[in-house]
Parts: structure tokens; C-alpha cells; sequence
């Protein structure tokens, strides 16, 4: 077995058209392979094509036959010509000629399929040698590799290859090859080593194939097209990418004859451990569509596709015989010679049924239905309709979207409907019509299906002081998404310490701040509800201090439901448990944001994702991160006990609901770790050298309690602040992080004239360091807490999540 890490790319025949595109294609080559790395080519331009006329024409006995050799050869010298230059020039024109002169002598024979599969190979042979040549000579070492001295099959209407079989051979091909290596797709050999082609999209099934034989990680398949639309982006202008498919969302869509995908290059990834990625030659930085091995999640189509010519096969059985039984059997031997129907219409009263079939696969069906009729006395008859279409919509949850199952038939029911079938993993709905033009019907179905608003759903937890703000805020704000987003917000949950309400039909935000009922709630079973919700997404929005709700944030990712918090216990949790949170999100397609955890509605994490993603390195960050130490130290002037501002704070709203969470230094702490972590740096809270303002006896308290004794609190910190008085100097509570020095948090004297001396009440600053701004660091300043900035950074991050999730 391979024990080298490899990734596959294939690069299509309109990738290879012209010297043009071999030199875009050899950028990308440079840019995104390593040496070992597979590349699998098809033949350039219409070279297949080509070929095909030519045996038609040598098949016809058409003079013309040479011409359309002379053609194609000229066609492949001029590539040469363009592109190598000395004795690699002069090297693969003399192999070209020897083809050429093979090729004439082939046509001079009767020809067998093999002779013909042997001319046909040509196409492939070239680019890959031609591709080897051009790397080797750019200073990129390549190897070309003709597949047939490994991919081993026997000739059929769908060749099925010997994966024991063609791995020992690849191994062994490979066992001496240290440069990367440009394979021929399409193409194997039989046991007498005669030439096999792997048919329709045969290269595109050549790679992931090979992937599967060396244990690839990945497979990127480039062509013309970016990836996957949500229509045909040659018919539908304002068809959309999808970034990402579920791999049976992937092979459904394939299923249905998609001309990006087809069921066969999907089969050895099922099989294997690769991801396959598709994008474009043309535009590589232009977005992709990445397919993942994961369960589909969804409340909807995401995909609307077609079939302009689709043909339709009635087989009746033996009234006889066991209708299912005769069913049971034909399906096992139409999948078992790759030949499945892409829909069935079942008639078992009239012992009948109905399959349909692309232009460019019926022959083979009709061929094999045929001979299974020769063999069986249970198939009575075997008829072929053409002129049908079919149109569908595939997406997971489609089946159970009532309103886009609701607008399909109504558009559909205008045109002359033949039959309509649900995919029976219930990601498609099909509909064969009679042929019609599909075009506008395809606009029609995109603008009805994907141009209306989302609807999304709100659920919040956090009733309190905040959470109240944020209910006030979204009553006023609310109808300002909709104008500039195309989505519809429905506010449907409200949770608090006492319980809370669900109600998918909608909460009105003004009636809940003044007439709150909760109702008490068992966790497991408000998830499990949650998950029945109808909206296109749901998101959930954590504004309180509790850490057992943070333990469910993977259980939200899983479900699909999208994050924003300002609570801060799962981005300082434990490495384990935060890298879990974000993978989960990440793995399930959902969002977290939680810029409200750190400077409330101050633009912190958004400034250092920024300078992250630009090429920049935060290299430090401090700052004075609690408006509410802000505020207490603000106001200390030695006169006033500092317990009489730490109650005043906490009547005020300015302090968490236990105030020792800002006295003690935690809160301040959890926000250093989420900064350091988001400049991407591995820490732990425990990393964090942390000076409390609060002694292990008050900590002992409840909160009332702690209330009543926090004058013990006033002793330390008036020793403190007359030491720095006497120096010159004032008291702050002050956070710093240095990928040098390492993250403290705690007490410090600082010059009157520092940036962190002369603060407005509650503000918070945040002094950031990178490569960029190594002498003049970019600082942040602003309210850090406090009730209406709070709560506007939970609105401004909805309405980022808003624009996300907007088609």
C-alpha cells in the first residue's frame, strides 16, 4: 500500500484547450500541489471529439478521414510548438508523428472496439505527456503515467475496475517515482492488456478512483465551472454558488444526471476517506464547492436541476410471477452494470414499470434490458418513449419544506406532467414533463424556491438585565433587517432563570418584557423541540453568565443551529472544549459569533480577524478590558470607600449579577484567553497569571451576603492606591497578553499621562500589537459594558449573521 500522502487534482479537456490554459493550469499546479502529488488529465480541448469523427468517418469509409487526422495532428504540434521549447520540442513531436503514424495504420484495419478504445486513448496519452514535459521544463520534475499499466477492467457498458487488482499495480508504478505524476484518465486495460475506456465523465471517476487507491485525503476536480450552482448558471444568471454539499446531497444530485457531477465519480469516495472539492481553472480564487463526508442537514432545496432530453422505458412484466420479486431483480441487475434509472414510475397492478434514462445512457439500458429479456421469461415486453424532460429540486429536508413542495407543483402543474417522484432518501423531488423549453420554467422555480426571504428564527436565554435591553433594541430594530437583508426574522423563544416560552408562530418582543410567563423546561426535550422548528435556520442567542449552557453549544452545532453569545465560558474553556465547540460548528455548517463577549459592541475580535486574515500576526494585546473596573477606578479618588462604588455599580447594571465575577479578575481573565485565542495562539485560562480583588472569604458568599461584607475589600485597595499616589502614579486594573512575556492580569501603577490613565466612565481600551503596528500600536476605546452597548453588539452580530445566511 501507498504509505505516501498524496492529493489528486484532475484538470478537464476545457482546462487543457489551448497553450493558454496549460500555462494556467501549470500556475495552479505550482501553487497548490507538492511533488508526489497526483495529476489526472483528460484529453485537451475537443480532442475526444475529434477522434470520435474520425473513426465515424474511417467506419463510413469517408475520405475525408484523413483530413480529420491531418487536423487533429496539426492541433496537438501547435500545443507542442507553443509550449516547449529544444529537444523536449523536438522530443514529443517525434512521439506525436509515431502516433499518428500508429493511428493510420489502425484505421487501415477492421476496426474492434479495442482497436477503436486504442485510438481513442490517444487523446489522454498526449495531454499527459505533454502537461509531464511542461511541468519538468518550468522546474516542477513530473512524471506522465499512462493508467492502463494499473487501472485494470474488463470491457462493459460501465467497466467496473479490479481495486485489488489495479492498487498492487499503482504500487509498484509508483514505488520509484519521486516528482509529481500527470496520469491519463479515462482510460484502463483488460487482463490481455487491451484497451478499456471508463465512459461518460470516465476521467473525473479516473481521479477519485486513484484517490481511493492511494488513500488520498483529497481530491480537487477543476474544470470550467467554480462548483456547484443552485441552478444552471448558463440559464439562471442569478444562480448561486454552493459552497458546501453533504456527500449524499452530492450523489443525489448525481444521481439525477447532473452534468458537474456524475454518480460514478462519487462511488470511490463513498468508499474512501477523501473529500472532493470542485473548482474552476479559470477563476481558481473564485469560490469552490466542497463536498463533505457528512449527514446532510437542512430545511430545504438548495439545488434546482434538469434534464432537457430524457427517455423513457416501459418494461412489463410477467402477470404470472411475483411482481416485487421481478422488480427486486431488475434494479439489482441495472445497478449491478451501473445502469440505475435516474426516476421510476411503479405500475404493480399492471405489472408495469417505468424508467427514465439521459440521451447519452438509454442505448446501453435498452442493450442490457434486451438480453435480460432473452434470458428471463419474466420481462413480456420492452418499450422506448423519447421526448421528455425532467426538472428537480434537491436539497436535504426538501421533501418535508411544505412550502417549497407547495410552490414546486404549482409551477409544474402549468406544464404537461408525466409523472412526480420523491427520492427515497427524501433529498429530491422529480418531475417528468413532456419536452418543453426549460428555461423560463427554471427561472421561475430559482426566483420562487431561493429569492424569497429566509425565515429565521430567534431564540433567546438570558432574560435579565441585557437580555431585556436586547428585547427592547430588536422591537425597535427589527423591520431594518428585512429592508437591507433578504431575510424575515421571527423573534419564537424567550428563556430565563424561571423558564421560559416557545412559540413557533411568533413572540412579540414588547409583550414579553411586560407580560413574561415561563414555563419550566427540561433541556433534552426543549432540544429535541427546537429541532421541530420550521424556519430556514434558527439561532440561538446566550446572553447569560451560565456555563451549563455552554456545555450544549455543540448539541446547537449539531442540531444546525446558529451561535451568538456574549456569555464567555465555552471561548475560555479548557483547549479541548473550545476546539470542539468551533469544529462542531464548522463540521455542521453553522456560525458562532460572539463579538459581545469581549468589549461589548466595541470592535475588537472583528479588528484582529481583520489583521489576521490580511496577512498580519497579532503579537501582543492589553488593555483595560472591564468597564466596570473602568468605572470603579475612574471614580477611586481615596475619599469614598471603594464598597460603596462596588454597590453603587452593581444597582447601576455596570457589573455582572455576581459583582466578584469583575472583583475577582475571572471576567477579565476569560477575556484575555478568547483574545489570545484569537490571534491564534494555544492557551489555557490557567496560562493567565490573575491578581483578585476578592480574598477566598468573600468568595464564600452568596451574592446578597457578599453585598453586605465587601467593605472588607476597602483596607487593600486605599494601600494601594496611596503606594501609587505617593510615586505619582494611579491605580488600574490592567490585562496584558505578549507572545514573549506570556498573559497577566492584576493591579498596576501607571503615568498619569498613560493611554490607560485618562479613561471616560465604563470605558474599556484595548491597545493591539502585530508586525504592522509593532512601534504604534492600534488601540480601541470605547463603552465596554453596560446594558444598551451590550445589547447593541448582540444586534449587530445577528444582523452579520443575517447577511451570512441571505441568498
Amino acid at each position: 500500500m501507498d504509505a505516501i500522502k498524496r492529493s489528486i487534482h484532475k484538470f478537464g479537456g476545457s482546462s487543457l484547450a489551448d497553450a493558454t490554459c496549460y500555462r494556467r493550469v501549470l500556475t495552479i499546479i505550482s501553487q497548490h500541489t507538492k511533488a508526489r502529488d497526483l495529476i489526472v488529465v483528460s484529453a485537451a480541448g475537443k480532442t475526444t471529439n475529434q477522434l470520435l469523427e474520425l473513426l465515424q468517418l474511417a467506419e463510413d469509409g469517408d475520405q475525408a478521414a484523413s483530413e480529420r487526422l491531418i487536423a487533429t495532428c496539426e492541433y496537438q504540434t501547435k500545443l507542442i510548438a507553443e509550449l516547449l521549447e529544444g529537444a523536449l520540442c523536438t522530443q514529443l513531436t517525434s512521439a506525436l508523428q509515431d502516433d499518428i503514424h500508429t493511428i493510420g495504420h489502425l484505421l487501415e484495419t477492421t476496426l474492434d472496439v479495442y482497436a477503436k478504445n486504442q485510438i481513442l486513448a490517444h487523446g489522454e496519452v498526449w495531454s499527459a505527456r505533454l502537461l509531464a514535459a511542461l511541468l519538468s521544463q518550468s522546474e516542477l520534475p513530473a512524471n506522465d503515467l499512462d493508467s492502463r499499466l494499473f487501472l485494470t477492467t474488463e470491457l462493459a457498458a460501465q467497466p467496473v475496475v479490479d481495486e485489488m487488482v489495479s492498487r498492487q499495480k499503482l504500487d509498484s508504478c509508483l514505488a520509484t517515482l519521486t516528482n509529481r505524476v500527470v496520469v491519463t484518465g479515462f482510460i484502463a486495460a483488460d487482463t490481455q492488456q487491451r484497451t478499456v475506456t471508463l465512459g461518460r465523465n470516465g476521467s473525473d471517476y479516473s481521479a477519485t478512483l486513484l484517490a481511493a487507491l492511494v488513500d488520498a485525503d483529497q481530491t480537487t476536480i477543476w474544470s470550467d465551472v467554480a462548483g456547484v450552482f443552485s441552478a444552471d448558471p448558463r440559464r439562471v444568471k442569478d444562480a448561486e454558488l454552493q459552497t458546501k454539499l453533504s456527500l449524499d446531497e452530492a450523489a443525489e444530485l448525481a444521481r439525477l444526471g447532473s452534468p458537474v457531477l456524475h454518480a460514478r465519480t462519487l462511488q470511490p469516495v463513498v468508499e474512501s476517506k477523501q473529500h472532493v472539492q470542485l473548482r474552476c481553472s479559470y477563476t481558481p480564487d473564485e469560490g469552490s464547492t466542497q463536498i463533505h463526508r457528512r449527514l446532510p442537514k437542512g430545511k430545504g432545496a438548495k439545488i434546482v436541476t434538469s434534464i432537457d432530453d430524457l427517455h423513457l422505458v416501459d418494461v412489463e412484466f410477467n402477470h404470472d410471477t411475483d411482481y416485487q420479486q421481478q422488480y427486486n431483480q431488475l434494479i439489482a441487475l441495472l445497478a449491478q452494470q451501473q445502469l440505475s434509472p435516474i426516476c421510476i414510475k411503479r405500475r404493480p397492478t399492471d405489472y408495469k414499470v417505468r424508467f427514465g434514462y439521459t440521451a447519452e445512457i438509454v442505448e446501453f439500458a435498452l442493450t442490457a434490458l434486451a438480453i435480460y429479456k432473452q434470458q428471463q421469461s419474466n420481462v413480456t415486453a420492452i418499450e422506448h418513449v423519447s421526448g421528455f424532460c425532467m426538472v428537480a429540486l434537491v436539497g436535504s429536508g426538501v421533501t418535508d419544506n411544505a412550502l417549497q413542495s407547495h410552490q414546486f407543483y404549482q409551477l409544474i402543474s402549468e406544464h404537461n406532467l408525466t409523472f412526480v417522484q420523491t427520492g427515497e432518501n427524501h433529498l429530491s423531488i422529480c418531475a417528468v414533463l413532456q419536452k418543453v423549453v426549460l428555461e423560463p420554467l427554471l427561472k421561475e422555480l430559482h426566483t420562487a424556491l431561493f429569492k424569497q426571504p429566509r425565515r429565521i428564527g430567534v431564540v433567546l436565554f438570558g432574560k435579565g438585565n441585557i437580555g431585556a435591553g436586547w428585547l427592547s433594541l430588536f422591537a425597535e430594530q427589527m423591520h431594518k433587517v428585512p429592508e437591507q437583508q433578504n431575510v424575515e426574522l421571527c423573534l419564537c423563544g424567550v428563556y430565563g432563570s424561571q423558564g421560559g416560552v416557545l412559540d413557533f408562530n411568533g413572540l412579540d418582543a414588547a409583550t414579553v418584557l411586560d407580560d413574561f410567563q415561563p414555563e419550566s423546561f427540561v433541556w433534552e426535550q426543549l432540544l429535541s423541540n427546537l429541532a421541530l422548528h420550521p424556519f430556514d435556520e434558527l439561532v440561538i442567542i446566550d446572553i447569560t453568565p451560565s456555563e451549563a449552557i455552554s456545555y450544549y453549544y455543540p448539541e446547537f452545532a449539531q442540531h444546525g443551529f446558529h451561535l451568538i453569545s456574549a456569555n464567555k465560558f465555552a471561548g475560555a474553556a479548557s483547549s479541548e472544549f473550545y476546539n470542539r465547540v468551533k469544529q462542531s460548528f464548522s463540521d455542521n455548517e453553522s456560525h458562532w459569533l460572539y463579538n459581545a463577549t469581549v468589549g461589548a459592541g466595541l470592535p475588537i475580535q472583528s479588528s484582529m480577524d481583520m489583521l489576521q486574515h490580511s496577512g498580519d500576526q497579532v503579537t501582543a494585546v492589553s488593555g483595560i478590558f472591564s468597564g466596570t473596573l473602568s468605572w470603579l477606578f475612574q471614580q477611586y479618588d481615596g475619599k469614598i470607600a471603594f464598597s460603596e462604588l462596588v454597590e453603587q455599580a452593581w444597582h447601576q447594571g455596570l457589573t455582572e449579577p455576581d459583582p466578584r465575577e469583575d472583583l475577582s479578575g475571572k471576567d477579565v481573565q476569560r477575556k484575555l484567553l478568547i483574545l489570545s485565542r484569537e490571534a491564534g495562539y494555544e492557551m489555557e485560562l490557567g496560562d493567565i497569571k490573575l491578581e483578585s480583588l476578592v480574598s477566598e472569604d468573600l468568595m464564600s458568599f452568596k451574592v446578597d451576603e457578599f453585598l453586605e461584607h465587601c467593605e472588607a475589600l476597602d483596607d487593600k485597595i486605599l494601600h494601594m492606591f496611596n503606594k501609587a499616589k505617593k510615586q505619582g502614579l494611579v491605580l488600574r486594573y490592567v490585562a496584558s497578553f505578549s507572545s514573549k512575556e506570556g498573559a497577566q492580569v492584576g493591579l498596576e501603577f501607571l503615568e498619569p499621562t498613560h493611554p490607560f490613565a485618562n479613561l471616560l466612565p465604563c470605558d474599556n481600551i484595548f491597545s493591539i500589537n502585530s508586525h504592522w503596528y509593532r512601534h504604534n500600536p492600534l488601540v480601541i476605546q470605547g463603552p465596554g459594558a453596560g446594558r444598551d452597548v451590550t445589547a447593541g453588539a448582540i444586534q449587530s452580530d445577528l444582523f452579520q449573521l443575517c447577511k451570512l445566511l441571505a441568498r
